[in-house]
């Protein structure tokens, strides 16, 4: 049986998670391809693992996002992040342990990881 406050925390940890999927115009968007492609070859434990380390971090300015076919398949999984007033950056053969990078030098720090995006893996 859990207690009043573990219920409590267990639902301010729900609600922050909601809040992080929910769209805002000004905040940083990261997209995850979640299409069957993207399932197969590891998305979703990567989605998780964002969600995890923004909340971890405290980030309120971030929303998580799922998304359909990108359309490049050969280099899934693959996540966008979109900066409002920057150019997007699509990471590609992302893991959960890459994550972390990622959100510490590009969502944090502002410096792309560029060995983990689209043009260094072409």
């Amino acid at each position: 049986m859990k207690s009043l406050a573990e219920l409590q925390a267990i639902r301010d940890r729900a609600k922050a998670q909601l809040n992080m999927r929910q769209d805002n115009p000004d905040a940083i968007r990261v997209l995850v391809g979640m299409a069957t492609c993207g399932i197969a070859a590891g998305a979703r434990p990567v989605l998780n693992a964002f969600t995890e380390e923004i909340a971890k971090r405290g980030l309120t300015n971030v929303t998580v996002t799922q998304t359909g076919c990108i359309g490049i398949c050969q280099f899934e999984p693959v996540v966008e992040i979109e900066v409002p007033g920057e150019d997007k950056v699509t990471y590609v053969k992302m893991t959960p342990e890459k994550v972390a990078k990622v959100v510490n030098d590009h969502i944090v720090n502002k410096n792309v990881v560029t060995e983990y995006t689209i043009g260094a893996n072409s």
